[in-house]
């Protein structure tokens, strides 16, 4: 048994269950209001489900946009599948919460991101750049301070909106 507390995981625990409320919750009676979420997650994590071709587009990382067209939203314990449009090609993902980096929803200027502690060589190895694409199938490059990838101790940290504003 530990002699400490570890913070860090139970905020990524909690964190992860208000994820997965919130997208329950829009699973059963849809999106309110403005609320819209952009969700960046790590494409490397074994458990995504996403097709080859976007697989090979974000190697990486990619950020879904869930707003206006958006299918089959089914929500469990340790993530959930959805079915986008990527110009005009309907294609489902699964998204396992584990993967989540960054969970956003700009109409009320909320956000949450799960930050990697890695090492400084893995540091020097992560990519500068952040995928994004959106449900109506657009995808454009933004800059990311966001670490790619990594094992390590996660601490939590509320991501900046401004690169979301228009």
């Amino acid at each position: 048994m530990s002699n400490r507390i570890d913070y860090g995981n139970l905020m990524h625990a909690a964190m992860r269950d208000l994820i997965r409320r919130v997208l329950s919750r829009v699973a059963e009676t849809g999106l309110p209001g403005e609320h819209h979420f952009f969700i960046t997650f790590d494409t490397t994590h074994p458990d995504v489900g996403l097709a080859d071709w976007l697989r090979d587009r974000y190697p990486d990382e990619m950020t879904v946009v869930i707003q206006h067209w958006f299918a089959d939203l089914d929500v469990t314990e340790d993530g959930f599948s959805v079915t986008l449009n990527f110009g005009d090609s309907p294609e489902p993902l699964y998204i396992p919460f584990d993967a989540i980096r960054t969970f956003v929803d700009p109409s009320v200027e909320f956000g949450l991101r799960f930050e990697t502690q890695e090492s400084d060589e893995e540091d020097e190895e992560s990519s500068d750049a952040d995928s994004v694409a959106d449900s109506n199938g657009a995808a454009e490059g933004e800059d990311s301070d966001a670490p790619a990838g990594g094992t390590g101790h996660r601490e939590a940290e509320v991501v900046s909106l401004d690169k979301f504003r228009k």
